[in-house]
């Protein structure tokens, strides 16, 4: 089972390097239409200085990727503290179907990006997140 545990926390890993790829993917050809090139860029520029530069479209996926690396940096400890602790085959589910809505959320953002939508889902993976960490509170504060 701690193995199980842990799995989803590599798969959204891996999902957040595709986010990655493809903010690259976009974000540097957009550049270049625009003659911007990163060798002559002004030192200490920061992506989100793109916004209102580059269409929003493109730069929907720096936001994700962004959003990527603020949440799930709770959720990887509280995988960890479920695996050292013992998960329950819940805990395995929740944490799947946390990753599989990240997951959704992300390709909505970077696609079409309505807000009630994105909303609906951020708050479904958070509250996923919400019993995952519970429950590993639950352990380590009660156990014996």
């Amino acid at each position: 089972m701690q193995a199980q545990i842990l799995a989803p926390g590599a798969a959204l890993v891996l999902w957040s390097l595709v986010m990655l790829l493809w903010t690259a993917a976009t974000r540097f050809p957009a550049l270049a239409k625009l003659g911007v090139s990163v060798k002559t860029t002004p030192p200490g520029g920061r992506g989100q200085n793109l916004d209102g530069v580059l269409p929003d479209s493109v730069q929907w996926k720096s936001h994700n990727f962004t959003h990527l690396m603020e949440q799930p940096t709770i959720f990887y400890p509280t995988l960890l503290i479920l695996a050292l602790m013992g998960p329950n085959p819940r805990d395995v589910l929740l944490a799947w179907a946390y990753v599989a809505l990240r997951v959704a959320h992300s390709v909505w953002q970077a696609t079409v990006n309505t807000i009630p939508v994105r909303f609906t889902l951020f708050i479904l993976s958070t509250t996923c997140l919400v019993f995952l960490a519970l429950h590993a509170a639950r352990l380590t504060i009660f156990a014996a």
